[in-house]
């Protein structure tokens, strides 16, 4: 047995069945959990994977914005030559 940190549910869990770190949830509240400790069992929130979405979308941003440095220095190298020239 294993108790829900969300909702201090048991939870029967078969120890032979289970591994560090796989996922389940609670029958009571929905909770997903994570199985951290095997002896006892114990279970832990297992982390949202809409999170991870979000660092996905911050990386895009991140390189959006690389991306419009690298227009700006071309345009201020453009009007340097052009200066150059005339």
């Amino acid at each position: 047995m294993a108790t829900c940190p969300e909702c201090d549910a048991e939870i029967e869990v078969d120890e032979f069945d289970v591994d560090k770190g796989d996922q389940l949830s609670c029958p009571d509240c929905g909770s997903n959990l994570e199985v951290v400790g095997l002896s006892p069992i114990e279970l832990d929130l297992a982390p949202d994977d809409e999170d991870d979405d979000d660092d996905d979308d911050d990386e895009l941003e991140d390189d959006d914005v690389e991306g419009d440095e690298d227009d700006d220095a071309d345009e201020e190298e453009d009007e340097g030559d052009g200066g150059f020239d005339e």
